[in-house]
């Protein structure tokens, strides 16, 4: 039998892999129960395996399939850094995994502590006054914090704020974001170190400017040293300014924020605080605030009065609910383990090594590729591809499939746009020197291959079952469904 083809193609009639007892329940009785549209008269087009057949067949696709438990996951400005088992282990704990949101408030007081001292963590890192937990992932905050800082405006009774600054830099949710709010995108150039462009900055204020969407370090993986000056042109002009969080995982315990002149965060918690990631969720995008914000968060919050933790729905000026109940609470319980695990002293510690992990990628690869700007990086570095480009022939793309063969998982490839060729690489903190050093070195071959045998990289990748699919057909037009062409 083979374990490559879909499940459906491996059915026999009448084989099974389950023993049930006969249902003595006739039609009419189920009908006693259920609705009489929630029962079908039909045949389920199931396929009919045994049972080790199944757990074959899913244990050969979860094979397949590259994670951060399998092996090195540089995509840049992903943070694919390793989910810690022991927040796994809280997330099932009965007394969190076994309430329900509809319970009295009296009979899930440890599940609001959570919460609530989650939520002061969360606000104490990004140097802010409260927090929101609602919001599903980080896309999802964003379009919360800027609906919030429009509400502020129309609280002034200004309306005429719809502009959303975002730099040539940004990742593409920001002005993604500021057109679901409703609002216009005004994109400002970076300047030749990849910051952002006072000059152009000041060009873009106005008396319309709603806010600006910047993430520092940004998306070169470069901090931006007059951060201070970018925020006071926006306030000066009576607009407010909004930090994706993104990059949060570089600046922990380093700086804040808030500090910075922030007035709205999110994290990705699923970045930042080790969260699982990917495969479209799960997720947390909580957001925070300065104190002036508060009450334009969604309802309700989490507060504490003496030792009772309560849902406080009294926000008259909520921009109301985003997200059912308070958010994905699971997710949250993993961010509060991995939270009280590492300690302040901690978080500092894993944001210094995930910059140093990052700068020593860079300083090694520096020779064989181009550095987007040479300089010292923070989370991530941005190569510009192969310095020996075969005459312009080998191209990033032909780096990322070589590295599949190499056994690593490619990283984010051009993007950021600002950079040529750009490979986004960002090592995270969890990863060991050795494991570093056999990245290093199998860039460096792909650099020696491109100049001895450029044939073996545009050939690449050779020991994958998919060598190189159609992508844009792929995304344009995905087969979703079995048995569609």
């Amino acid at each position: 039998m083979s374990y490559d083809k879909m499940i459906f193609e491996v059915s026999v009639p009448d084989r099974v892999g389950y023993s049930l007892p006969e249902l003595d329940v006739d039609k009419k009785g189920l009908e006693n129960f259920l609705p009489k549209d929630a029962l079908c008269d039909e045949e389920l087009d199931f396929p009919e395996v045994s049972e080790v057949d199944v757990v074959r067949h899913f244990t050969n696709l979860s094979m397949k399939n590259f994670g951060v438990d399998t092996g090195f996951y540089p995509l840049g400005s992903c943070t694919m850094k390793y989910n810690p088992k022991r927040n796994e282990y809280a997330a099932r704990m009965d007394g969190f995994a076994n309430i329900h949101p509809l319970q009295d408030e009296s009979t899930v007081q440890g599940a609001l502590r959570m919460l609530y001292e989650v939520d002061g963590a969360l606000a104490e890192i990004a140097g802010m006054d409260k927090m929101s937990l609602q919001p599903a992932a980080g896309a999802h905050g964003e379009y919360t914090g800027i609906v919030t800082i429009k509400k502020y405006h129309e609280s002034k009774g200004d309306f005429k704020r719809d502009k959303v600054i975002v730099p040539d830099s940004a990742h593409g949710t920001n002005p993604a974001t500021a057109v679901m709010a409703g609002c216009q995108v005004i994109e400002i150039k970076s300047n030749d170190k990849g910051m952002v462009d006072l000059e152009a900055l000041k060009a873009a204020v106005g008396d319309d400017t709603c806010a600006l969407m910047l993430t520092n370090p940004n998306t070169v993986g470069m901090f931006d040293l007059e951060i201070k000056e970018i925020t006071k042109i926006v306030h000066d002009a009576g607009g407010l300014v909004y930090y994706d969080g993104a990059n949060a995982n570089a600046i922990l315990g380093q700086v804040r924020p808030g500090d910075m002149g922030f007035d709205v965060i999110h994290y990705n918690v699923h970045k930042t605080f080790s969260t699982p990631h990917g495969g479209g969720g799960p997720g947390a995008g909580p957001i925070g605030v300065k104190a002036f914000l508060k009450e334009f968060l969604p309802a309700p919050l989490v507060e504490k009065d003496g030792d009772r933790y309560y849902l406080d729905y009294d926000l008259p000026n909520s921009l109301g609910k985003v997200k059912d109940f308070h958010g994905h609470f699971g997710i949250l319980l993993r961010t509060y383990t991995y939270l009280l695990t590492m300690g302040a002293d901690g978080l500092k510690k894993a944001s210094t090594i995930a910059v140093l992990n990052a700068n020593y990628i860079q300083e090694n690869l520096k020779d064989d590729y181009n550095v987007g700007f040479d300089r010292i990086c923070m989370h991530e570095t941005v190569l510009g591809g192969l310095k020996d480009d075969h005459g312009g022939e080998i191209k990033t793309l032909d780096v990322a499939k070589r590295l599949l063969d190499m056994g690593f998982h490619p990283p984010t490839v051009y993007f950021p746009l600002i950079v040529n060729e750009a490979l986004m690489i960002e090592p995270t903190e969890t990863e060991s020197k050795d494991t570093l050093d056999a990245f290093i070195e199998a860039m460096k071959q792909i650099a020696k291959e491109a100049r001895e045998n450029p044939e073996e990289l545009k050939c690449a990748p050779r020991t994958t079952e998919i060598q190189r699919p159609d992508e844009t057909l792929a995304a344009r037009k995905p087969i979703l469904k079995y048995g569609d062409k």
